[in-house]
């Protein structure tokens, strides 16, 4: 009986990359000079369980790859190699290798070789360098050399006779023939053990009554042998014996026809390993990183409560079921009664359902040890990262797409912010430059900070290359918010010199933009030679919204809770218009651009004049907006639903969700709205005075 092992693969996967993550964080955790022996065997552990997994799989890239690399970790954590820079970052190097391998087999694409015989090369050169060092009598190293207590080099005779039960364990004993035969070119011989096999009305067929004694006169390790056995050394009995000369002779003089129904020849281990192909027709249906969305772990704990909310909530459908059956008027009450529960159990479901999404933003934070290590060698800065927060909770949709920006504004803080260390010496700091990075709750928000103690932000630089972009006209006078906005403007950039890191102008006005995708804000302060501070501000989740209910016309739209400074009544006192027909709110010290919702999305209304209707007034990209509605309606939570999934994009609408009385309201995608009223009013002090 044959098993679709392809039902396995997105475990593998996701198992593969947990330890990928598990490497990378104990290569950067480790001291070079006396190195944890717990680390180095947790970093072992790692690849030893991808390597077995791979090519239990058939995924053979992978696991010849991975092999090279655990010889060498082996190595290291016997005490045979001493721990080294060179060695670090050839396996971090390794590591990526690795993980692009697995996306490449998980998105069906062809795997790019060129890296990995580089960097299997690179080790192969580093392990064949010890044996060459270890031989001082000028002899060539003898790299087919067994260890000691091997066979000199003539082949090995293997015993193998497993449990019954070793088939319940999911393993398989025609594979490990198959990896035997690989070792050794097909140039072995297995003869099958059936004194065990009882009589067939007593056959059990899950159990594995017969065993076998395989020879392979070839010069291979035994450390190769034993990690083909490795995942049933528990539940078999292996006795793996040197050959001798004498015994070669004997197998190969072997012709007795008796033999031949016992023998099992080396066509039995040569069956094809299961290699990418269907796997790649199975994975190229969806992309690599949607697989890698497509599950999550949850606690016990989270699973636990959510069962028990389901059994509350039907058994108030049950009560409610009950009041339907010959209701009268005597119960009213009760059917009030039943429904406040219902509403209770409904809110509870959701926060637990919510709950389930919600993850550690550790799992964003891992990724920036790494970043910062490499950017910093690369720059050969001296650079120290301190994370707090990381058991903070935020909505998986959410993180995986705040990733992005807070690796550019990471790389932006090292790149431009933190100092070379003769200049930090120079300006009497620590020749080490600090980058803080903290998660913590806030409003009903999550609040994400990256600080560092650099340079700060130059207003007259970043004032000057405004200038001279054109962006600002000459000799405006601005205020000390009004020029860091200026670094979110697309195109803009102070480097002298376009590197790998910045200099194209791309990057912080695409920040924004994806930050207010996700319905969230950015915030940038500094100061002068003691360092910048960059707050990102998001909601929890992406899939419940806290809204404010307005109606234009007979149509209701949902502006975000979060977006939304103040709602005022209009009166004619509060009106300005600049340039003859645009007209501005005077909302006290400063002028706020007015934008007409029916006008935008051409609606019907009754109520053509601004004066005394009800502007909403709302804050996008660092600038304000005042929207004018006819009546404002209640606030509540609504369920986003994606309309460009449903129907189709529509600018100016970010979502939609049902309300209760079945109508579908839009959700007001505030960033674009101020886009789509025209160029942004950006309004000075002389205009102020002018108006």
């Amino acid at each position: 009986m044959s098993i679709d092992l392809s039902q396995f693969h997105q475990v593998f996967y996701e198992e593969s990359y947990e330890g990928l993550d598990a490497m990378e964080q104990g290569l950067l955790d480790m001291e070079l000079v006396d190195p944890d022996p717990e680390v180095i065997n947790t970093i072992f552990r790692a690849a030893h369980s991808m390597k077995g997994g791979a090519g239990t799989f058939g995924f053979t890239q992978v696991a010849d790859f991975t092999h090279v690399l655990e010889t060498l970790l082996d190595q290291i954590r016997s005490g045979q190699r001493a721990m080294s820079q060179d060695i670090q970052n050839l396996l971090l190097k390794s590591v990526d290798c690795i993980r692009q391998l697995l996306q490449d087999l998980q998105s069906g694409t062809q795997a790019d070789t060129e890296e990995t015989t580089t960097l299997k090369s690179q080790f192969e050169a580093i392990l064949n360098d010890e044996t060459a060092t270890a031989s001082d009598d000028g002899q060539p190293p003898e790299a087919t050399t067994p260890a000691s207590g091997d066979s000199d080099g003539q082949g090995w005779h293997i015993r193998f006779i497993p449990e019954l039960t070793i088939l319940q364990t999911g393993n398989e004993p025609a594979r490990m023939f198959r990896q035997l035969a690989d070792l050794c070119d097909n140039n072995m011989q297995v003869t099958l053990e059936y004194q065990r096999l009882p009589e067939f009305t007593s056959l059990d067929p899950e159990m594995c009554y017969v065993s076998w004694e395989i020879t392979i006169p070839c010069a291979i390790e035994k450390n190769d042998i034993d990690e083909v056995f490795e995942w049933v050394i528990d539940d078999a009995e292996i006795i793996i014996t040197p050959l001798s000369g004498h015994d070669i002779a004997d197998h190969s003089s072997s012709a007795d026809p008796s033999n031949e129904p016992q023998e099992v020849q080396s066509e039995q281990p040569k069956p094809t390993p299961v290699e990418p192909k269907p796997v790649e027709k199975a994975a190229a249906k969806q992309p690599a990183k949607t697989q890698e969305s497509s599950s999550i772990r949850v606690s016990i704990d989270k699973v636990d409560s959510l069962i028990n909310m389901v059994g509350e909530l039907v058994i108030t459908q049950s009560m409610l079921g009950q009041l339907g059956q010959n209701f009268d008027i005597s119960r009213v009450q009760r059917l009030q009664e039943g429904l406040a529960q219902l509403e209770h159990n409904t809110r509870e479901l959701q926060e637990s359902v919510m709950k389930i999404r919600m993850m550690p933003i550790s799992f964003v934070f891992s990724r920036f040890p790494r970043l910062v290590r490499d950017v910093s060698i690369s720059l050969d800065k001296k650079i120290e990262l301190v994370m707090s927060g990381e058991s903070t909770e935020l909505d998986k949709t959410v993180m995986e797409k705040i990733g992005d920006p807070m690796v550019h504004l990471i790389r932006n803080s090292i790149d431009h912010g933190i100092e070379m260390p003769a200049d930090r010496k120079a300006a009497g700091k620590s020749e080490t430059g600090t980058v803080k990075l903290d998660a913590y709750h806030q409003s009903g928000n999550i609040v994400i900070e990256i600080k560092d103690d650099g340079a700060g932000l130059d207003t007259d630089r970043i004032l000057a290359k405004a200038m001279e972009k054109g962006l600002v006209p000459e000799g405006a006078s601005l205020s000390q918010e009004q020029i860091f906005d200026l670094i979110f403007q697309p195109g803009f950039s102070t480097a002298d010199v376009v590197s790998d890191l910045s200099g194209r102008g791309v990057g912080m006005d695409v920040v924004r933009r994806n930050i207010a995708a996700l319905n969230g804000s950015i915030e940038v302060s500094s100061e002068r030679g003691k360092g910048s501070r960059f707050v990102i501000r998001l909601p929890l989740t992406l899939a419940i919204l806290d809204g404010q209910l307005v109606k234009v016309g007979q149509e209701i739209y949902i502006f975000p809770l979060v977006s939304i400074v103040e709602s005022i009544q209009l009166d004619d006192r509060s009106i300005n218009q600049v340039g003859g027909h645009s007209d501005v709110l005077q909302l006290r010290d400063e002028y706020v651009p007015i934008v007409k919702l029916d006008e935008i999305f051409h609606i019907d209304t009754e109520n053509r004049s601004i004066e005394d209707s009800i502007i909403v007034v709302v804050e996008t990209d660092g600038e304000k907006i005042g929207v004018v509605v006819d009546e404002l309606l209640g606030q509540q939570q609504v369920v986003i639903k994606s309309l460009e999934e449903n129907y189709r994009r529509v600018d100016g609408i970010s979502g939609a969700t049902i309300l209760g009385d079945g109508t579908v309201a839009l959700i007001v995608d505030v960033s674009s709205l101020s886009k789509m009223s025209g160029p942004s009013l950006k309004i000075s002090d002389s205009s102020h005075q002018a108006a």
